[in-house]
């Protein structure tokens, strides 16, 4: 069976390196960049099932990675979590959703929240076309 590649995309290291295991125990083919800047060349390189990303980094934001991401042909498709300790409520929906961004999840948020939105996304990626934003998670 394929295992499904996960691309983390956040500045706090340590957080970083704990999702990476998290997912890795759970069966994810998971690959981490802390540096936004260095995201479009990764995800073109490794063409990841989902994404999973932060809202807020140095640099460049998550907002900004998303719409880059959703620029280009071959990465439009691909589903993106976004996740946050900062936006919060409801008011950031209409940007998640010019984001191309599918849901958010809140930190701290619990490792099984984690591994069932990855499952909730990539079933939806199978079975439909992407349908905007679901709302917070957390």
């Amino acid at each position: 069976m394929r295992k499904n590649k996960v691309l983390i995309v956040d500045d706090d290291k340590e957080f970083l390196e704990e999702l990476l295991e998290t997912l890795r125990l759970h069966g994810y083919d998971a690959m981490g960049v802390h540096d936004s800047t260095a995201v479009l060349g990764l995800v073109r390189e490794s063409l990841p099932d989902i994404i999973l990303l932060d809202l807020k980094m140095d640099k460049m934001s998550g907002f900004q990675v998303a719409i880059n991401l959703r620029q280009s042909p071959d990465l439009a498709e691909v589903p993106i979590i976004a996740m946050t300790g900062y936006f919060a409520g409801d008011h950031h929906l209409p940007l998640l959703n010019v984001c191309g961004i599918r849901t958010c999840l809140s930190k701290p948020f619990k490792p099984e929240d984690v591994i069932t939105q990855i499952k909730t996304q990539i079933a939806k990626d199978a079975t439909t076309e992407p349908s905007g934003n679901n709302g917070y998670i957390g």
